[in-house]
């Protein structure tokens, strides 16, 4: 089989989970007493009181039956390339992979942005919930700036961008944040997110602050822009519906209408989760992607991304 996958099978008598030999998913193994379970990250386990055993490793099937567990590499010496993206937002910041608390992680991608795009005069770091409560956090310890709830968030609206048409999506953000005056009006504020695809949702915060009476706003994003499509499972926006394709990070500022706008850079995500980026997939932001259709056998050959200084 060959793509990305991470799949669980069960029989009468036993349970078999394998993953794609990238490893693009995650999949975790738990246990619980003298029983076995499987689950894509960490923080299921945690739910049923299962300890988290170990990964599934790219390429391998694991089975579970009444001999325990056993354990077949299907699949060996391919080119890893875990989804870079699992770290900044797809996974729940309580779930461990590859040996990093997300939540921790996340932090420190605010710490290292803070020390790559210092937004000088700003007196307020807000996140934008949830999504970037976690980078808020390390921007504001590595800022030495305050920060507070600039929104507070409805958590009956059901998320935004996969809503099927813009209308609604305006509708469904209008409902789902509330910008408090008291906390934003007359600040110069920096404004963290994880990451921007389309763009309509952070040019409706932006606006949302300045109605509320923000005196500046600084967009910070704890991600590198994202300007290719994915083909590995998500599914994510055209390259002509994401805002940062084609357009420098001036041009993406006057559309979202901020004051300033800046990334984490690629080195800063790694750096961050402590990775190798041999080891990764970033193709949603570099367009490099570890997977590709080889020429004549019909089968895919595992590429490595040149990586640039």
């Amino acid at each position: 089989m060959h793509g990305a996958y991470s799949t669980v099978v069960m029989t009468n008598d036993r349970v078999v989970a394998f993953r794609d030999p990238a490893g693009l998913r995650p999949l975790v193994i738990g246990r619980i007493g003298e029983r076995y379970c499987v689950a894509s990250e960490s923080c299921a386990l945690d739910i049923i009181g299962a300890k988290l055993i170990r990964d599934v490793q790219p390429g391998e099937i694991v089975s579970f039956s009444e001999r325990g567990l056993e354990s077949v590499m299907a699949v060996e010496g391919a080119r890893k390339a875990f989804c870079v993206f699992e770290y900044i937002y797809f996974a729940r910041p309580d779930s461990r992979m590859g040996g990093q608390s997300l939540q921790a992680a996340r932090g420190r991608m605010g710490e290292i942005l803070a020390r790559e795009a210092p937004a000088p005069g700003a007196d307020l770091v807000i996140p934008v919930p949830d999504s970037g409560n976690a980078a808020a956090r390390g921007y504001s310890r590595g800022a030495s700036l305050p920060t507070d709830d600039g929104f507070v968030k409805n958590r009956y609206v059901a998320r935004t961008f996969i809503q099927p048409g813009q209308e609604l999506r305006k509708q469904g953000l209008r409902l789902k944040f509330n910008p408090l005056p008291e906390i934003v009006a007359g600040k110069s504020l920096v404004v963290v997110d994880d990451s921007i695809v389309r763009g309509n949702t952070t040019r409706q915060i932006v606006q949302m602050l300045r109605d509320a009476g923000a005196r500046e706003i600084h967009m910070r994003i704890s991600a590198p822009p994202i300007k290719h499509p994915c083909h590995y499972g998500i599914d994510m926006s055209t390259r002509e519906e994401m805002i940062a394709h084609g357009r420098t990070v001036e041009e993406v500022a006057a559309e979202l209408d901020c004051d300033s706008l800046a990334y984490l850079s690629l080195g800063g995500v790694y750096e961050a989760i402590g990775g190798d980026r041999g080891e990764h997939c970033d193709a949603c932001f570099s367009g490099e992607y570890p997977l590709a259709l080889a020429e004549g056998d019909g089968k895919y050959a595992l590429e490595l991304p040149v990586v640039h200084a």
